[in-house]
């Protein structure tokens, strides 16, 4: 990347960026969204992708960057991509709090939810099939569907377009923005990953992410 620069509508945060040398571009405090936000940001740039890490997602790794930006490279018709990963834990699949995804066969995003999907109505053997048929581990029960890391890399025109798009009834009703893509007729590559990173939604992430970042610095 060529410059990193924190979009943010908050003084307090800008002080704190500016006090260890990092970059700020001050915004309205009117968007809907990040993307919206960052869009604002992006209308001031020349490049062509912009990749923009939420700041709710404090764990992202550089690796993880380089994993959505890669499909850029190889299509140029792709306007979107984020990532997915497995899920630790049964419990994730259920929690509010953790974004879901499933995908189809090429990996593009179906839809996005803060519920459980996909609603499972057939006989465990059925659905034991599929799982083993979609993944090459035999014998590992797996969830149809992936939890959500939110990261966005987006075509700077496209970015622009989508922002100039009206909200619409899925983002609002699941507050994500990325529904209004997905809404609108376009295509979202979502790249599985192995890496996880928490997302801070509640007090109770927020401290599992400074243990984290403490025992991170005394190793």
């Amino acid at each position: 990347m060529n410059d990193v620069l924190v979009a943010t509508d908050d003084s307090r945060i800008a002080d704190v960026i500016r006090a260890v040398g990092g970059q700020v571009r001050m915004t309205s405090s009117a968007h809907p969204s990040g993307t919206d936000r960052v869009a604002e940001v992006a209308r001031t740039l020349t490049c062509d992708l912009i990749v923009n890490i939420q700041g709710d997602e404090p764990l992202i790794e550089p690796a993880m960057i380089e994993q959505a930006l890669q499909p850029f490279a190889v299509d140029p018709s792709l306007v979107m991509s984020t990532l997915r990963r497995r899920f630790d834990h049964p419990s994730e699949a259920s929690d509010p709090n953790v974004v879901k995804v499933v995908v189809d066969r090429q990996g593009f995003a179906l839809y996005f939810s803060r519920a459980a999907i996909p609603y499972d109505r057939s006989p465990k053997p059925v659905l034991r099939q599929a799982q083993d048929a979609l993944s090459p581990s035999k014998g590992a029960a797996r969830s149809l569907s992936y939890k959500h890391i939110g990261l966005f890399v987006y075509r700077r025109d496209f970015l622009l377009t989508l922002a100039g798009l009206e909200p619409t009834p899925l983002e609002r009703a699941e507050v994500l923005e990325q529904l209004r893509a997905l809404e609108h007729g376009y295509r979202i590559m979502a790249v599985e990953t192995a890496y996880d990173s928490i997302g801070v939604d509640t007090p109770e992430d927020l401290e599992r992410v400074r243990r984290l970042v403490a025992a991170e610095a005394r190793v």
